[in-house]
């Protein structure tokens, strides 16, 4: 046997490989696109992860199903583009910074002043930003770097001075007084969305309010007794007939010397609580609205710190959680508390630090989405935007039709400063796309630029289009926008997705890309999501550390399914790991048996053998399958289908088959196998390559006559010449008869050399026939050294039988056995099997079990059961046989 001129090592180390295959991508410019491509252009934005830390899975699966997406689309023939970036990620990145600050200078912000702690910021940008870039090439993933992104680039920050100025301009931005999500740990405001509602246990205080006049009270529920203090009002539905009498009416306001009327809304809803609702404008968005109708004062007893003001008297100075129960206390004690009742209620708490939320009035800036959402909306009900899976196009679309106007000012010092100055003489306020140094009104010079910055969300809504040049004329705007896919993380549709299509619309004209793929979680082995404070997170570098990218990548994408979260399972990696040194093997064989004068030769079908004719009709097939599953982005059906033709058609069967022609004497069906094997190996190299580029690239690289580079080669395209019907017929025979004889063996524990006898007895003359086609594969691969092949007929004495398409296997126990040995080890099998059923069905019977075990445990146990039952019936169907 020849050598052949580059071979592989004997085991794939993913350490010594993945590093130097990167660099000869990059370097070789394999990732930027290439302007003599014929299909057009193909282009994906990557979700920018935010330089504050390191990646997670949740990453790793974002950046693995991107690349795959952008490697099939550029092996297929298309320009492909995939602009890399990150985020600056206001609110998160400072939190970070000004925690470090503290923890190792004892220092806060204030300490350094503005300019030295967004310098600070800056360096921390610097270092984390190239962390997360090294770690998103370990992933592989194939970006052109050269096109790499930040969201506070020079050329970012130009396109969100143009379109904060435009809306402006627009009159759709706009400062007003108006009640936002605050956040008292870090000092800003939040949108809706940055806000997390979580359900907890609280109480239902009904408080008594007397009348002025003596006559009674109305009794209020609340869960909030703490803001009182600004209450302005107590509203009833005008319809509610209980109190139509007291609308007009004077309350005395428990706990202070105020007085607030009654009022009629039909906001009120008379079936919470008493009907009677407290309006606190400064403290509840809907409140707010209640009291802008009515012309209401807007109070406010609880400061930007969570403290209570003046306004709440004796109980200034307390936090809002201390002075909760302080209040009712009092409220008892003065005989205002009617009772306390338990209430389950969504609590808002801030989506970054975990904060509870303060609803609070404050001057913010704000973007009106009516007029943003509604075109976006049409064009997507439209159908100018394909989700997938289609059922997140409907969620979309109620959050647009719902939305409200976006607080879009953040009280941080890193982000994109808001581009408004006021005027310290006359009070006007300058929106310029340019710094300005006088007032556009007075032209006086004492001009102050407003201290917020904007939502980390407002610069990257534009990320699409800003990342190619607008608002320029660029040549990449030009040919890759609108971008063609956007792949992205189901948690962020609405913080990220959302915006970006509005945005798009109304600065582009066009939805921002044609397809959002939008993909699960990444949760641990028990379905819990992923936390520092769980203990449970896991860190994709030290997986690549261990098994490499692709058994990462491999395990990511074979496990997802469009929308749906996924279990992170370590023995799942192992199994990808071993796929991978499956492969590798494999290839390994197809090169020890090519040799140094292998040239590539079409085939020819004359010179096919059955075996040959049918692992091309599964190549064809496989090619098919995988290419329609990655069409519509079914990373997972695309992965398993490769799976499943690499490990058990081409790897444990056809190189298996292979080995006949190979080692035979006939040289024109050695050179023909030859070809088959390169064909197949070259092939399927391509396709896994998407999914396992480091591996594959390296084995592409060791065949003979492969020109260039694997990451550059062309996508296979199924041929209907290959397409043979009969030979998949006849082999689905021959495969059937080996298993059915592997599987008596090893139920008989014959050791490999043992040879057997075998009698096939087939149900009609064609079935003979077909056996007698492929007798000598099947005796060589049972080691039946005696094979009968006839039509009908009565099974021998005391022998196995396995039932196939077309016939029934049997195989002759005398001599292969000990008889009396065998019945004893069977009945023995046949007791344990009956403890284990009987334990099993005695377990499950248990309500209490069932109750309180989790689902997951419950279903194990069935599986089990279901199993053990089955092998049952089988150990008695052997006895049965060998019965004397």
């Amino acid at each position: 046997m020849s050598t052949p001129s580059k071979s592989l090592s004997t085991v794939y180390d993913p350490r010594s490989v993945e590093k130097r295959i990167y660099a000869m991508w990059e370097n070789g410019g394999y990732f930027q696109p290439r302007a003599d491509i014929g299909k057009g252009a193909y282009s994906i934005v990557m979700p920018p992860p935010n330089v504050t830390g390191v990646l997670h899975l949740g990453h790793a699966l974002d950046s693995t199903l991107q690349d795959i997406a952008i490697r099939y689309r550029r092996l297929a023939g298309y320009s492909t583009l995939w602009v890399p970036g990150t985020d600056h990620a206001g609110i998160a990145t400072q939190a970070r910074v000004e925690q470090s600050l503290k923890q190792e200078e004892g220092k806060t912000r204030h300490d350094l002043g503005r300019e030295n702690f967004v310098e600070r910021v800056w360096t921390w940008k610097q270092e984390y930003g190239g962390t997360i870039t090294q770690q998103i090439r370990a992933l592989g993933a194939s970006c052109d770097w050269s096109r790499e992104r930040f969201t506070m680039d020079p050329g970012l920050s130009k396109a969100v001075r143009e379109v904060f100025v435009t809306l402006y301009e627009e009159g759709l931005i706009y400062r007003g007084n108006r009640i936002i999500n605050w956040c008292p740990r870090c000092s800003t405001a939040l949108s809706d969305i940055e806000v997390e509602h979580e359900e907890e246990k609280g109480i239902l205080f009904h408080v008594r309010y007397p009348l002025v006049d003596g006559s009674g009270a109305l009794t209020i529920a609340t869960t909030r007794p703490e803001t009182m203090f600004a209450d302005v009002a107590v509203a009833v539905h005008p319809a509610d007939e209980r109190y139509q009498a007291y609308i007009g009416k004077e309350l005395r306001l428990p706990l202070s010397e105020r007085t607030i009327p009654v009022i009629a809304d039909e906001y009120v809803d008379p079936e919470f609580g008493t009907g009677c609702l407290k309006i606190t404008p400064a403290h509840d968005p809907n409140d707010f609205e209640v009291g802008a109708r009515h012309g209401l004062p807007m109070l406010q007893c609880i400061n930007s710190d969570g403290k209570l003001t003046d306004l709440a008297g004796a109980f200034a100075g307390l936090s809002r959680e201390e002075a909760r129960l302080a209040v009712a206390n009092a409220l008892a004690e003065q005989g205002f508390l009617v009772e306390r009742e338990e209430h389950d209620h969504a609590v808002g708490h801030c989506e970054r630090c975990g904060t509870v939320v303060e609803p609070f009035l404050s001057d913010q800036w704000f973007v009106k989405m009516e007029a943003l959402a509604q075109p976006a909306l049409e064009r997507a009900r439209a159908g100018e935007l394909t989700f997938v899976p289609g059922r997140f196009g409907r969620i979309f679309e109620q959050w647009l039709e719902n939305v409200r106007d976006w607080c879009i000012s953040r009280q941080l010092w890193w982000g994109h400063r808001i581009p408004a100055w006021y005027c310290d003489e006359c009070g006007a306020i300058t929106v310029s796309r340019d710094d300005v140094t006088c007032c556009s009104t007075c032209q006086s010079t004492r001009v102050r630029q407003d201290e917020d910055v904007l939502d980390t969300w407002f610069s990257s809504a534009l990320w699409p289009f800003s990342t190619m040049g607008w608002p320029d004329n660029t040549a990449d705007l030009e040919r890759f926008y609108p971008t063609s896919t956007l792949v992205t993380g189901y948690d962020i549709l609405f913080f990220w997705v959302a915006r970006m299509v509005f945005m798009g619309v109304h600065f582009t004209g066009t939805m921002p890309f044609q397809t959002v793929v939008l993909h699960g979680l990444v949760r641990d082995a028990k379905g819990q999501k992923m936390s520092k404070s769980k203990g449970n997170g896991v860190d994709p570098m030290d997986v690549i550390e261990k098994y490499g990218a692709d058994a990462l990548r491999f395990t990511l994408a074979t496990n997802t399914s469009p929308g749906n979260d996924q279990r992170f399972v370590w023995e799942k990696v192992e199994g990808s790991r071993n796929f991978i040194n499956k492969i590798w093997n494999a290839s390994r064989f197809v090169l020890m048996n090519l040799g140094d004068d292998f040239a590539p030769q079409a085939l020819r079908v004359l010179e096919l053998d059955l075996a040959d004719q049918w692992i091309l009709d599964r190549l064809q097939a496989t090619i098919a399958e995988v290419s329609e599953h990655l069409n519509v982005y079914d990373f997972g059906e695309a992965a398993r289908a490769m799976y499943d033709f690499a490990w058990d058609d081409f790897c444990d069967w056809y190189i298996e088959f292979a080995k006949i022609g190979l080692y035979g004497e006939d040289e024109q069906r050695k050179r023909s196998v030859q070809n088959v094997l390169y064909t197949v190996l070259t092939q399927l190299l391509t396709l896994l390559h998407p999914y396992i580029p480091f591996v594959t690239e390296e084995i592409w690289q060791a065949l003979p006559k492969t020109s260039g580079a694997l990451v550059a080669a062309q996508w296979p395209e199924p041929s209907t010449n290959w397409e043979n019907a009969d030979a998949v017929r006849k082999m689905s025979l021959v495969m059937d008869a080996i298993r059915a004889v592997r599987n008596v063996r090893a139920e008989l524990q014959l050791a490999p050399s043992k040879s057997v006898s075998m009698r096939i007895e087939c149900d009609t003359d064609r079935d003979k026939a077909l056996f007698e086609q492929v007798r000598d594969m099947i005796q060589r691969f049972c080691h039946a050294d005696d094979l009968v092949i006839t039509v009908g007929g009565t099974a021998p004495v005391q022998s196995a039988t396995q039932v196939v398409t077309g016939a029934r296997i049997h195989i002759p126990l005398a001599g292969l056995i000990d008889m009396d040995a065998e019945r004893e080890r069977l009945r023995k099998e046949e007791k344990r099997l009956v403890s284990e059923v009987e334990r099993l069905e005695k377990k499950l019977a248990n309500a209490g079990f069932i109750a309180k075990a989790p689902a997951d445990v419950v279903a194990a146990e069935r599986e089990k059961l279901a199993d053990y039952a089955a092998k049952l019936v089988a150990v008695r169907d052997r006895i049965t046989s060998l019965a004397e």
